[in-house]
């Protein structure tokens, strides 16, 4: 976002100044075309006469005296127009999102249908002709089907039994 460019407001100088610089850089920019950003693989890639290197350094030094002039503009803002400028368009889309969001469920409510849905645990029973099943929350522990009784046995005690 560029800084409003009010010359009532602002130093006329450095305002112009920019104004000329914006539209020199974007005639530049028009007639070199697009270029890789400055200093990325592929700017590395092109040969040393390419006008397109020129190109982006000229678009990385727009986007730095840019970034520049909205850092100064901010600065000589007082607290509450420092805000503004900078939560106005949060605010904007807070308020945008805000019904959706109301209709959107809690964490808890949630959590409380997941429960309902889920309901109760079912037990952890070993069956015939299938491997022994782990025991939740009991790490190293699986239940057996042996001679027909459900039984627990450690991985260790498994082991040596087999």
């Amino acid at each position: 976002m560029n800084p409003p460019l009010n010359p009532a407001n602002d130093d006329f100088a450095i305002t112009a100044a920019h104004t000329e610089a914006r539209a020199w850089a974007r005639q530049q920019l028009a007639i070199l075309g697009d270029a890789p950003a400055y200093g990325s693989p592929d700017w590395a890639r092109l040969d040393q006469a390419d006008p397109l290197r020129a190109a982006a350094v000229i678009a990385a030094a727009e986007a730095w005296r840019t970034e520049e002039a909205w850092q100064q503009w901010l600065d000589g803002l007082d607290d509450a127009q420092w805000w503004a400028a900078i939560c106005t368009d949060a605010d904007r889309y807070a308020i945008s999102i805000a019904r959706e969001l109301a209709q959107r469920p809690t964490w808890e409510e949630l959590c409380v249908a997941r429960a309902e849905t889920t309901g109760t645990t079912r037990p952890v029973t070993a069956t015939p002709d299938w491997p022994p099943i782990a025991i939740p929350g009991r790490p190293g522990w699986r239940r057996h089907l042996i001679n027909g009784h459900q039984t627990d046995l450690s991985d260790e005690r498994a082991g040596a039994a087999a």
